[in-house]
Protein backbone atom coordinates (compact mmCIF):
# COMPACT_ATOMS: atom_id res chain seq x y z
CA UNK A 1 0.00 0.00 0.00
CA UNK A 2 1.35 3.65 -1.11
CA UNK A 3 0.86 6.53 0.76
CA UNK A 4 0.51 9.95 -1.14
CA UNK A 5 1.64 12.45 0.06
CA UNK A 6 0.58 16.02 0.20
CA UNK A 7 1.91 19.18 -0.44
CA UNK A 8 2.57 21.80 2.13
CA UNK A 9 0.05 25.08 1.42
CA UNK A 10 1.96 28.64 1.14
CA UNK A 11 1.67 29.20 4.93
CA UNK A 12 3.31 25.90 5.85
CA UNK A 13 6.14 26.05 3.78
CA UNK A 14 7.06 29.64 4.91
CA UNK A 15 7.10 28.10 8.42
CA UNK A 16 9.08 25.18 7.29
CA UNK A 17 11.50 27.43 5.61
CA UNK A 18 11.92 29.86 8.99
CA UNK A 19 12.18 26.47 11.13
CA UNK A 20 15.02 25.09 8.55
CA UNK A 21 16.80 28.08 8.33
CA UNK A 22 19.62 27.20 9.86
CA UNK A 23 19.65 23.25 8.88
CA UNK A 24 22.68 21.84 6.48
CA UNK A 25 20.47 19.44 4.69
CA UNK A 26 21.72 15.74 4.23
CA UNK A 27 24.09 15.31 1.30
CA UNK A 28 21.54 14.71 -1.97
CA UNK A 29 19.07 16.29 -0.09
CA UNK A 30 17.92 19.96 -1.02
CA UNK A 31 15.32 21.63 1.66
CA UNK A 32 12.59 23.28 -0.02
CA UNK A 33 12.97 27.12 -1.10
CA UNK A 34 10.65 30.11 0.51
CA UNK A 35 7.35 30.48 -1.33
CA UNK A 36 6.76 33.30 -3.40
CA UNK A 37 3.86 35.59 -1.50
CA UNK A 38 0.43 34.06 -2.55
CA UNK A 39 -2.73 36.79 -3.27
CA UNK A 40 -4.97 36.80 -0.48
CA UNK A 41 -7.76 34.52 -0.58
CA UNK A 42 -11.03 35.78 -1.53
CA UNK A 43 -13.37 35.95 1.50
CA UNK A 44 -15.71 33.21 0.18
CA UNK A 45 -12.63 30.90 -0.35
CA UNK A 46 -11.28 31.69 2.74
CA UNK A 47 -14.35 30.12 4.67
CA UNK A 48 -14.00 27.10 2.90
CA UNK A 49 -10.44 26.49 3.59
CA UNK A 50 -9.60 23.90 6.12
CA UNK A 51 -8.61 24.82 9.68
CA UNK A 52 -4.60 25.23 10.80
CA UNK A 53 -2.89 21.61 11.46
CA UNK A 54 -1.40 22.00 15.53
CA UNK A 55 1.89 21.66 15.47
CA UNK A 56 1.87 19.28 18.75
CA UNK A 57 -0.12 16.57 18.05
CA UNK A 58 0.42 15.54 21.68
CA UNK A 59 -0.70 18.05 24.84
CA UNK A 60 2.74 18.92 26.73
CA UNK A 61 2.82 17.72 29.72
CA UNK A 62 1.66 19.13 32.77
CA UNK A 63 3.79 20.71 35.16
CA UNK A 64 2.75 21.24 38.90
CA UNK A 65 1.66 24.46 40.18
CA UNK A 66 3.10 26.02 42.92
CA UNK A 67 0.37 26.75 45.71
CA UNK A 68 -1.14 30.02 45.56
CA UNK A 69 0.65 32.99 47.37
CA UNK A 70 -0.17 33.76 50.50
CA UNK A 71 -0.84 36.94 52.46
CA UNK A 72 1.33 37.60 55.68
CA UNK A 73 -0.95 36.71 58.75
CA UNK A 74 -3.13 38.83 60.50
CA UNK A 75 -1.05 38.53 64.03
CA UNK A 76 2.27 38.93 62.52
CA UNK A 77 0.97 42.22 61.04
CA UNK A 78 -0.88 43.12 64.13
CA UNK A 79 2.68 42.65 65.46
CA UNK A 80 4.68 44.30 63.49
CA UNK A 81 2.13 47.34 63.12
CA UNK A 82 2.72 47.41 67.41
CA UNK A 83 6.58 47.16 66.74
CA UNK A 84 6.62 43.98 68.67
CA UNK A 85 7.67 42.41 65.51
CA UNK A 86 10.53 43.21 63.23
CA UNK A 87 11.52 41.99 59.91
CA UNK A 88 14.35 39.97 59.56
CA UNK A 89 15.86 41.79 56.72
CA UNK A 90 15.57 44.80 54.37
CA UNK A 91 16.43 46.03 50.54
CA UNK A 92 15.44 49.42 49.74
CA UNK A 93 15.08 49.19 46.03
CA UNK A 94 13.87 52.79 45.05
CA UNK A 95 15.86 54.85 42.08
CA UNK A 96 16.76 51.66 40.88
CA UNK A 97 15.88 50.61 36.78
CA UNK A 98 13.96 47.94 36.38
CA UNK A 99 16.43 45.08 35.22
CA UNK A 100 18.75 46.18 38.23
CA UNK A 101 16.02 46.64 40.55
CA UNK A 102 15.14 42.93 39.65
CA UNK A 103 18.37 40.98 39.97
CA UNK A 104 18.72 42.93 42.62
CA UNK A 105 15.39 41.20 44.58
CA UNK A 106 16.00 37.93 43.49
CA UNK A 107 19.48 38.26 44.78
CA UNK A 108 18.33 39.05 48.10
CA UNK A 109 15.82 36.31 48.40
CA UNK A 110 18.49 34.14 48.20
CA UNK A 111 20.47 35.24 50.37
CA UNK A 112 17.62 35.60 52.78
CA UNK A 113 16.06 32.75 52.76
CA UNK A 114 20.25 31.04 53.31
CA UNK A 115 20.09 32.77 56.36
CA UNK A 116 16.89 31.21 57.20
CA UNK A 117 15.19 34.62 57.09
CA UNK A 118 10.93 34.46 57.29
CA UNK A 119 10.05 37.69 57.05
CA UNK A 120 11.81 40.30 54.93
CA UNK A 121 10.69 44.10 53.78
CA UNK A 122 11.18 45.33 50.39
CA UNK A 123 10.95 49.00 49.85
CA UNK A 124 9.85 49.87 46.17
CA UNK A 125 9.21 53.67 46.71
CA UNK A 126 5.93 54.98 45.89
CA UNK A 127 6.78 56.68 42.50
CA UNK A 128 6.23 60.49 42.09
CA UNK A 129 2.96 62.19 40.86
CA UNK A 130 3.51 63.03 37.45
CA UNK A 131 3.81 66.68 36.85
CA UNK A 132 1.44 68.72 33.96
CA UNK A 133 5.14 68.20 31.98
CA UNK A 134 5.09 64.39 32.33
CA UNK A 135 2.16 63.62 31.42
CA UNK A 136 2.65 60.18 29.84
CA UNK A 137 5.96 59.41 32.24
CA UNK A 138 5.07 56.37 33.57
CA UNK A 139 6.17 56.53 37.45
CA UNK A 140 5.76 54.27 40.68
CA UNK A 141 7.27 50.89 37.98
CA UNK A 142 8.64 49.46 40.90
CA UNK A 143 5.50 49.86 42.86
CA UNK A 144 3.77 47.95 40.37
CA UNK A 145 6.51 45.24 39.06
CA UNK A 146 8.01 43.83 42.74
CA UNK A 147 4.52 42.15 43.64
CA UNK A 148 4.40 40.65 39.84
CA UNK A 149 8.07 39.51 39.87
CA UNK A 150 7.46 38.00 43.54
CA UNK A 151 4.63 35.43 41.73
CA UNK A 152 6.99 34.60 38.81
CA UNK A 153 7.92 30.76 38.76
CA UNK A 154 11.81 31.80 39.29
CA UNK A 155 10.51 33.30 42.65
CA UNK A 156 7.98 30.42 43.45
CA UNK A 157 10.91 28.44 45.49
CA UNK A 158 11.42 31.40 47.69
CA UNK A 159 8.22 33.17 48.35
CA UNK A 160 5.34 31.68 50.54
CA UNK A 161 3.80 35.26 50.40
CA UNK A 162 3.48 38.98 50.80
CA UNK A 163 1.23 41.95 52.21
CA UNK A 164 1.48 45.51 52.06
CA UNK A 165 3.68 46.95 54.81
CA UNK A 166 2.67 49.02 57.78
CA UNK A 167 2.56 53.06 57.59
CA UNK A 168 5.89 53.45 59.68
CA UNK A 169 7.83 50.79 57.30
CA UNK A 170 6.49 52.82 54.28
CA UNK A 171 2.51 51.75 53.76
CA UNK A 172 1.82 51.26 50.22
CA UNK A 173 5.46 52.06 49.34
CA UNK A 174 6.98 48.99 50.78
CA UNK A 175 6.13 44.65 51.07
CA UNK A 176 6.40 42.60 53.70
CA UNK A 177 7.85 39.11 51.70
CA UNK A 178 7.37 35.81 53.86
CA UNK A 179 10.04 33.13 52.20
CA UNK A 180 9.96 29.95 52.41
CA UNK A 181 12.35 27.63 54.94
CA UNK A 182 15.09 25.49 52.92
CA UNK A 183 14.53 22.32 52.38
CA UNK A 184 16.23 20.74 54.91
CA UNK A 185 16.89 23.63 56.59
CA UNK A 186 16.66 23.03 60.82
CA UNK A 187 19.00 19.50 60.28
CA UNK A 188 22.32 20.75 61.29
CA UNK A 189 25.11 18.24 62.16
Amino acid sequence: MTRRRRSLNTEEKRLWAHVTRGVKPMTGKELPGEPEPAEEPKPALASLAPPPLPLASRPAPKKPSPPPLAPVERKTLQALRRGTRSVDAVIDLHGMRQAEAHMALMGFLRRAQERDHGLVLVITGKGRSSSAGALFEERGILRRMVPHWLGLPELRALVLGFDEAVAHHGGSGALYVRLRRRRGAGSSA
